[in-house]
């Protein structure tokens, strides 16, 4: 069997006729990372744990960071780039971000390996895969949602926006696998031990949706070839599991397509689509 980029294609993580594989790695506000590969070329969408807690993650999941071709970041938040600088340096990695972002992480990061500027709403390819960066409402410089399409698919991440515009719908239309926020539930944040200007900025429109928004978000973009949804970017204080699973049931109402809790302490595992 002809090994996959970045993946060891042994049992039980042989992915034959996948068009693409995407692993969460971590999802949370205490580091997120997500790898995805089209079986020739893989890249890292942020790295916001320590450049060793990502290599330990990736082995776990049976993906060897010498695979990875290039780190793609979404915002400058230290739970998205913590170990960009470090991994970019360790294996020779360029790092795709947008110029206001670079500006904004300029000391966090460190020397980089590469730099490759995009700008929102200009496409562009790594390798096989083809790169579509989209604008998205955060408390953050130039913040970025993406999709990745190769081999025929197409995956959808939007995480870390606090409301769903007309451009976030329509780049995710007709996605294989949708990773959405469902970071809380509204009235366990209202509840919760928060300040009262964190829960108002959580619940603005630069914060983060909520399961309920992820569940309307969802209702628009369903579709028969709707492989996995992931959830992602889960509250530990104003969220659970459980919680956001309920929000987002009723909307799959029996569909194929699979649902999926990334967490902060485990991923999701590696998900193929075929």
């Amino acid at each position: 069997m002809r090994r996959q980029k970045g993946i060891d294609t042994s049992p039980p993580l042989a992915q034959a006729a996948c068009r693409l594989s995407v692993c969460v790695l971590a999802s949370g506000s205490r580091g997120n990372a997500t790898w995805v590969s089209d079986g020739q070329t893989a890249i890292l969408i942020d790295a916001g744990l320590s450049g060793v807690q990502i290599q330990r993650r990736m082995a776990v999941n049976g993906l060897d960071p010498k695979g990875l071709d290039a780190i793609l970041v979404s915002h400058e938040h230290r739970d998205h780039i913590h170990g960009v600088g470090v991994l970019s340096r360790r294996f020779d990695l360029p790092v795709h971000i947008s110029d206001a972002t670079r500006q904004a992480s300029e000391k966090s990061l460190g020397r980089l390996h590469g730099i490759q500027p995009f700008a929102c709403g200009e496409p562009f390819s790594i390798g096989g895969l083809a790169i579509h960066p989209f604008s998205i409402s955060h408390d953050a410089e130039d913040p970025a949602g993406f999709t990745i399409s190769g081999n025929g698919a197409k995956v959808g991440v939007a995480t870390d926006l606090g409301v769903v515009t007309g451009m976030v719908r329509t780049h995710l239309a007709a996605c294989d696998l949708l990773m959405l926020e469902a970071n809380h539930d509204p009235q366990m944040l209202i509840d919760g031990p928060y300040p009262w200007p964190l829960k108002q900025r959580i619940r603005g429109r630069s914060g983060h949706l909520s399961n309920e928004d992820a569940a309307g978000l969802l209702t628009e973009l369903l579709h028969d070839g709707l492989q996995h949804v992931v959830l992602a970017h889960l509250s530990e204080e104003n969220n659970t599991p459980q919680k956001a699973r309920q929000a987002i049931k009723p909307v799959l109402n029996g569909r194929c397509a699979r649902l999926h809790v990334a967490s902060q302490a485990m991923g999701s595992g590696v998900l193929a689509l075929k």
